[in-house]
């Protein structure tokens, strides 16, 4: 087995570098005798003040073959459970450290083309840097050295610089090698590491807020008539902005101007997203609302007088928003400042409506056919959900949770 240049031994409460050049050490003592200071692999910048033997008196010839072929330095020394790297043998401005029980090789540190991984690393501004052990903030080593695995090699570096070129050169000459592609070929071979999943930190508290607005509006359900319609729309409002965190703000009671007659109409909510884009929605308690018929018109189950005229209803507040333009815009930036974020401005840019109202769980399958085709005409404009359907959206979101997919 071939013997590293460089390694990385404890020795009680110090960690000793080993260094072995492949042309001998003398040159390395006679550096450091003039006061000055030698890199190792561009990482390790170490001084006299670092040996860990001194130059031994006398003659030369007398020693032993290690002693002329390898030369120790003190780069870090133990605090607690760690080996703390002295900052100017480093030359990075973040404290580096790595468990006393783990086994480090050149390999943490130093890059293809002698570069240093912790000087890398310290430029994205971290706290400290930790390599293994049970802090906190510890990098496990395994993914440390996955993480290391992936610095370019000079192949890569070549394909890099290939591609940045030929986006031009392909331009100016007959050259038919996409170099970019072949570039992204190699990375996603080479990359092994997974994304970190977001969600996964989240998840419990997802699941259980889900299952709460689920229980929540199953029992609001059952006990339909006894919420006041205003308590009854501002829970639904809730219900609807957590499935919909695109929402940041609802404005009850909006006037618009009616562009036809001149006059006001008032709408009862108007949603806000993040962009200050408004939609129109319509909450109906359940036992007002029917969606269709229950016999047949020329063999089809058509929209109950209510839905259709909600339709119409959303539609008319669409177009008289449209028609109010800028100038609305303007007008209920101004009126709702206070309830929207610092510097949001409302536009009004091809709104849509949203109808909540009804249910379905008792409908027959024809009904429900003939709704489905209703809705999915208007949708482009209108959406149209039922109560059931909320049920169903915060059923599947909590399944969808629980099978960590």
């Amino acid at each position: 087995m071939t013997t590293p240049a460089v390694e990385f031994v404890s020795h009680g409460t110090k960690l000793l570098l080993i260094y072995r050049p492949r042309d001998g050490v003398f040159w390395i003592h006679k550096a450091l005798g003039q006061n000055e200071s030698i890199d190792i692999k561009k990482t390790f910048f170490v001084t006299s003040a670092d040996l860990a033997r001194r130059w031994p008196k006398g003659d030369p010839d007398g020693w032993n073959d290690d002693a002329l072929m390898e030369v120790a330095f003190v780069v870090a020394t133990a605090r607690g459970n760690y080996f703390v790297f002295k900052p100017e043998v480093v030359q990075v401005e973040v404290p580096v450290l790595v468990a006393r029980d783990a086994k480090p090789t050149w390999k943490w540190f130093t890059a293809e083309e002698k570069v240093s991984v912790v000087k890398l690393l310290a430029d994205l501004r971290p706290t400290r840097i930790v390599i293994g052990g049970d802090a906190a903030d510890a990098i496990p080593v395994a993914e440390y050295e996955a993480m290391v695995a992936q610095f370019p090699s000079p192949y890569e570096l070549k394909r890099y610089v290939q591609s940045r070129l030929s986006v031009v050169f392909r331009e100016l000459s007959d050259a038919t090698v996409d170099a970019e592609a072949m570039l992204r070929r190699y990375v996603a071979k080479k990359v092994t590491a997974e994304p970190q999943n977001l969600i996964e930190s989240f998840r419990d508290m997802e699941v259980s807020k889900f299952e709460f607005l689920h229980e929540k509006l199953a029992a609001m359900l059952k006990e339909e008539r006894g919420y006041p319609e205003l308590h009854w729309q501002a829970q639904i409002l809730d219900i609807v902005r957590l499935l919909n965190p695109k929402y940041v703000a609802v404005l009850p009671s909006v006037t618009i101007r009616d562009s036809i007659t001149g006059g006001r109409r008032q709408l009862d909510f108007l949603l806000v997203d993040v962009d200050g884009n408004v939609d129109v929605i319509e909450i109906k308690q359940p036992f007002d609302a029917k969606i269709v018929s229950t016999t047949r018109y020329r063999d089809n189950h058509v929209p109950h007088r209510e839905l259709a005229g909600t339709v119409t209803q959303i539609e008319k507040y669409l177009f008289h928003l449209k028609r109010w333009g800028t100038v609305g815009e303007d007008k209920l930036t101004e009126r709702y400042r206070q309830k929207l974020p610092s510097g949001l401005r409302i536009r009004i840019v091809s709104p849509s409506g949203l109808i909540i109202m009804g249910r379905d769980h008792d409908l027959t399958p024809d009904q429900k056919a003939d709704f489905e085709v209703f809705r999915r005409q208007n949708k482009n404009i209108v959406d149209v959900i039922t109560y059931d359907d909320l049920l169903r959206r915060l059923k599947r979101v909590i399944e969808q949770l629980k099978a960590r997919r």
